[in-house]
């Protein structure tokens, strides 16, 4: 997912999504040549879970700027959350071409060949396989392979790796009480534990 760090971002994360939104909002009017300006506002409304408007803020981010790698990104990750999967896979091939990260190449194409295979289910194990292989040799966000497990119905590795974002510092786990993908885990006791335990408001 898109995760750049600002106070509008922050604040979502941290549930604030309608001051958020409006800070996002504000910060556009007075920059709105800005494609980082405007790709936050797209971010912010994801975070809120307004996607179609999210994915709409980022397509206009492309529309003026069509190099701007991280808008892909975000329209994957609205696409995601409206369970469009062969549109997400679309969008990181995009993000990574753009980018030009063998890494998110190898990514994408783990989820397409697993999708095509059987599914989301096995795309996600796919991609779940490709980052733990490529945090061997560099860095790759724990908590993003937590989203993965959790979105895949497997809580006890979403757990572990979670816990591992916590000893990692991964600053991702700010979101944690408002990101999707976890959903599933919040009636876990394991969840408010690991909520207490970073510090964020229950």
């Amino acid at each position: 997912m898109p995760r750049h760090a600002s106070g509008t971002l922050y604040m979502s994360m941290m549930g604030k999504q309608q001051e958020s939104i409006a800070e996002a909002n504000r910060a556009y009017q007075l920059d709105p040549l800005s494609p980082i300006v405007a790709f936050r506002v797209g971010a912010v409304h994801l975070w809120a879970r307004q996607y179609d408007e999210g994915i709409a803020a980022c397509k206009k981010v492309l529309n003026d700027n069509s190099t701007f790698a991280a808008a892909h990104r975000c329209i994957g990750d609205g696409y995601w959350g409206k369970r469009m999967y062969p549109q997400v896979i679309e969008e990181w091939k995009a993000f990574a071409k753009l980018a030009g990260e063998p890494s998110e190449s190898e990514f994408a194409s783990a989820l397409d060949e697993g999708f095509r295979s059987a599914g989301w289910k096995e795309a996600l194990t796919k991609g779940i396989e490709v980052r733990v292989a490529q945090r061997k040799t560099g860095y790759f966000s724990a908590y993003e392979i937590a989203a993965m497990y959790a979105d895949l119905g497997d809580k006890d590795k979403a757990f572990q790796w979670l816990d591992t974002a916590y000893q990692e510092r991964d600053w991702l786990l700010m979101g944690l009480t408002a990101d999707y993908p976890f959903d599933s885990l919040r009636s876990d006791p394991r969840f408010a534990e690991l909520v207490k335990k970073v510090g964020l408001p229950q």
